[in-house]
């Protein structure tokens, strides 16, 4: 573990956690539970009894202190944030069985590479190269799934394959992504929004800076939404993460995080038309792998057709049996893609032996 800013916290026998790089989450609960995540194994409890209450409320003593915060029954939440950590404690005034903490790991480091996301079955390898391809075409990506599920992960992965001389700005409220740091001969800025600077705030000076990409943190706010659509609109690239159910539903999902009234027709068609993928990653405890498995399940085009309506094509999909369907990029994405110089075959994924000769992507489309 290198962080400065906790350096002077003793962190005890939780330390040999924090320097496992097997492990991502750590969490703390009911009078002494250590339930540890980790990247093979998922979530699973550990005893060890030298970590208890008063070790924990002696390490959110430690935080408060150099966080220059209170923390008692008045101010019963703790929030601390370091480089590479972040911690959760909340007071046994509020947790009735005891204090709570949650500390999650997020090293300046990118965890996947493409021989790593193949050999563990995390996405096939033609779809691999899609994404990078659509990358590299200056796609506007927006990547779904539960907590846990390795969103900031791949949204790194991603990140990672922009082009050298492309700036990046990132804009957080919690630091998770630390490009800036993973690739220091890079113009990259690293934004972090507080109650002084909010989203709105940082956006509109961030597009000031010139930046070809904006790497937008999690989007669970209607002021993020509407960060994410002025951003696409103004011509800016963005690669962002949503909490959703499935990647064809990410539109709605977005349109639901509104506080206002806002035409949902209008707003649909903006997403559709400014939002070229959706990506849904999935985590699970795997049977059959014998392990925590991380994965691609669904890879959505959205796009807007020749009637001005918002339109959907599921090019990527796992079935629940394990069997995977593909179907081609759209016209339209290709079209996109020409555009930004960079060519993609019509026939991607299937053949036209395969899919008959009467037929094209645009079978595969599902309107909204």
């Amino acid at each position: 573990m290198n962080d400065a800013i906790f350096s002077q916290i003793d962190f005890g026998p939780l330390k040999e956690f924090l320097e496992e790089d097997n492990v991502t989450d750590i969490s703390y609960s009911n009078n002494g539970q250590i339930h540890l995540k980790t990247l093979d194994k998922g979530v699973y409890r550990v005893e060890r009894p030298e970590i208890n209450n008063a070790l924990m409320e002696k390490l959110a003593f430690q935080c408060s202190n150099v966080m220059g915060k209170s923390f008692n029954m008045a101010h019963p939440f703790l929030d601390a944030e370091s480089a590479e950590l972040r911690l959760n404690f909340i007071h046994d005034s509020i947790s009735t069985n005891g204090i709570s903490c949650t500390i999650r790991k997020t090293p300046a480091k990118i965890r996947l590479n493409k021989e790593k996301l193949l050999n563990e079955q995390y996405v096939t390898e033609n779809l691999h190269d899609f994404l990078m391809t659509c990358v590299e075409g200056h796609c506007n990506i927006i990547v779904s799934g539960e907590t846990g599920s390795g969103k900031t992960e791949l949204v790194k992965y991603l990140a990672s394959h922009t082009k050298e001389n492309e700036k990046i700005i990132t804009i957080e409220d919690t630091l998770e992504l630390h490009l800036d740091k993973i690739f220091p001969h890079r113009d990259i800025v690293a934004v972090k929004t507080n109650n002084i600077a909010s989203y709105t705030d940082v956006l509109v000076t961030c597009m000031r800076q010139n930046p070809k990409w904006i790497l937008l943190s999690e989007v669970r706010s209607a002021e993020a939404v509407m960060a994410v659509r002025n951003s696409i609109s103004s011509g800016h690239n963005i690669i962002s993460t949503i909490h959703s159910d499935r990647a064809l539903n990410i539109p709605m999902r977005l349109y639901s995080l509104l506080e206002n009234n806002i035409d949902i027709e209008q707003f649909l068609t903006s997403i559709h038309r400014y939002v070229q993928l959706g990506i849904h990653v999935k985590g699970y405890m795997s049977k059959e792998l014998g392990r925590f498995q991380r994965e691609i399940i669904e890879v959505v085009e959205f796009y807007v057709d020749e009637n001005n309506k918002p339109c959907s094509n599921i090019i990527f999909k796992k079935r629940l049996d394990g069997t995977f369907d593909f179907h081609n990029p759209s016209k339209y994405l290709i079209e996109y893609l020409g555009v930004q110089g960079v060519e993609l075959d019509p026939h991607y994924f299937v053949n036209n032996d395969e899919i008959g000769q009467d037929e094209n992507a645009e079978n595969a489309i599902e309107s909204l």
